[in-house]
């Protein structure tokens, strides 16, 4: 059996620990990459991007907390 490469938003939301609006927010902003399936508005989200989200996050964080260290040393 194939290994499973797309996620729905619902399991991205579970994943996450957020709400399924807050996820298709992200979805709808570009935020969290996305593609829609079919025309009944099926969004998927494949692996590798949740997990880039993920990595970017935590970077950001890392990047905001250096720049709050550099701005107290000033």
């Amino acid at each position: 059996m194939a290994e499973q490469r797309f996620l729905t938003l619902t399991d991205v939301s579970e994943i996450l620990n957020i709400s399924i609006s807050q996820t298709r927010a992200l979805v709808q902003t570009g935020e969290l990459e996305a593609i829609q399936i079919g025309g009944r508005n099926q969004w998927r989200v494949e692996i590798s991007k949740l997990e880039d989200y993920i990595a970017g996050r935590y970077k950001a964080r890392a990047q905001a907390l250096a720049q709050n260290k550099k701005l107290e040393v000033s």
